[in-house]
């Protein structure tokens, strides 16, 4: 079986899926690893290191995506504008693995379950033990709280640490972090390490004692935060009254601080509106805010994606793709979660689709010419299919005359029985 990694052609996107210390990985589960040329360049990754390690240099596109598994950063919604040729040039049958934005984008998933794609969406993985070392939601958000800090303390108009010169004592900056996930505590650590000081808030109450662990005081509202821990340990979306409540109540805390940095996401949601104009207006000039929520709507009002905008001597940030910017470290830690993920499907050397399985469930968007994941198919709103529980894919899948889907014969997709528990 052969997998390949795409060069990703998404405007700014230097991630690659694959990086050359993990090509013996693959090779010794007996797969044949091709890389299209230049795919990791940009993140310090050069051809010649995947061959050194017993990949094939691919000779152009077509050759990548004429592959078994093809593995991206972005694919589907999460590339949909510059790939929108792509799905024509796959082959019923072919795995996909990537991220692919499907409850943001979930029309985009359409294309490719109708070429016969079987489409794995990665941001979905459970968050149960066993997916730990594929979670590339935690991967790429310990970049992004890094980075946010980092863009943060050059656009500040001030020092982070506290300084004691002959020319006097410089104060140190006043950091405040919104949202105590991975990126939040990474920013969090971040700041201190920097010098600032750390403040940090989240509706989840029992993340306090993590952010007082990497070096921030946890602000505490008066406000009722029972249901705001939903599967998982997401943060789960509130009422607007409560969103109301606590913005007025955050009001004095975001003026007393020379940098923000908010990380609040619901999966699936627009991103809630903690920071208003009127907020804005309350800070000192020269403060910042970076909202790593953008993407999602944005976690203040005057966030625009990928701009910047100054408001009342207040510069908001809103960058969706920070991880792109330490692609290497970003890519090494993406790669590993991809390749987990897909040694984790493969059983005698091809990918086993066990819907029993939970890390296969919650991550399968597409299946023999259909859209099968049940939230996906309620926000396309369309039936979800009924299918066999335990399914394996071994390339490529005959097309169904009958309905134009994906045929289910025995041949393409064998019972088998030795379940990953």
């Amino acid at each position: 079986m052969i997998v390949a990694v795409v060069k990703e052609t998404f405007p700014g996107e230097r991630r690659v899926a694959l990086v050359p210390t993990l090509v013996p990985a693959l090779l010794k589960a007996g797969l044949e690893v091709r890389v299209e040329t230049g795919a990791g360049q940009a993140a310090g990754f050069p051809d010649q290191q995947y061959a050194d390690k017993g990949a094939n240099i691919a000779a152009g596109r077509d050759d990548v995506l004429a592959a078994d598994v093809i593995l991206r950063v972005r694919a589907a919604g999460a590339n949909r504008k510059a790939d929108e040729d792509e799905p024509g040039r796959y082959r019923s049958g072919q795995v996909v693995i990537g991220m692919c934005d499907p409850l943001d984008q979930p029309a985009a998933i359409q294309p490719l379950a109708q070429a016969g794609i079987t489409l794995f969406a990665l941001e979905l993985l459970p968050r149960i033990t066993r997916a730990q070392s594929m979670d590339v939601l935690s991967s790429m958000a310990t970049v992004s709280g890094y980075r946010a800090v980092l863009l943060a303390a050059q656009t500040l108009p001030r020092m982070f640490p506290m300084l004691m010169t002959a020319a006097g004592t410089v104060t140190p900056a006043k950091v405040f972090i919104v949202g105590a996930g991975v990126a939040g505590l990474q920013a969090i650590a971040t700041a201190k390490r920097l010098g600032a000081v750390v403040s940090a808030y989240d509706v989840r109450p029992v993340v306090k004692e993590q952010c007082e662990s990497v070096g921030a005081k946890f602000i505490e509202l008066a406000l009722d935060t029972a249901q705001a821990e939903g599967k998982g340990g997401y943060a789960q979306a509130m009422g607007e009254e409560f969103y109301a409540r606590q913005r007025e109540m955050m009001t004095r805390v975001v003026a007393e601080h020379d940098v923000v940095i908010t990380t609040a996401v619901i999966p699936g949601k627009k991103a809630p509106v903690l920071i208003t104009a009127e907020m804005v207006a309350g800070m000192a000039p020269g403060s910042v805010i970076i909202d790593l929520a953008a993407e999602r709507g944005g976690n203040c009002e005057l966030t625009r994606p990928d701009e910047t905008v100054v408001h009342e001597g207040v510069t908001i940030l809103g960058p969706t793709n920070l991880p792109a910017g330490a692609p290497y470290h970003a890519s090494q830690m993406y790669a590993k979660n991809v390749t987990t993920f897909l040694l984790h499907l493969l059983a005698d050397g091809r990918v086993k689709i066990d819907r029993q399985d939970e890390i296969v469930a919650e991550t399968l968007l597409a299946l023999g010419g259909r859209v099968v994941h049940p939230r996906i198919c309620e926000l396309l709103g369309v039936q979800p299919p009924v299918a066999a529980p335990e399914e394996t894919t071994k390339g490529e899948v005959p097309a169904n005359e009958a309905n134009g889907s994906a045929a289910g014969d025995s041949d393409m997709y064998g019972i088998q029985s030795d379940k990953k528990q």
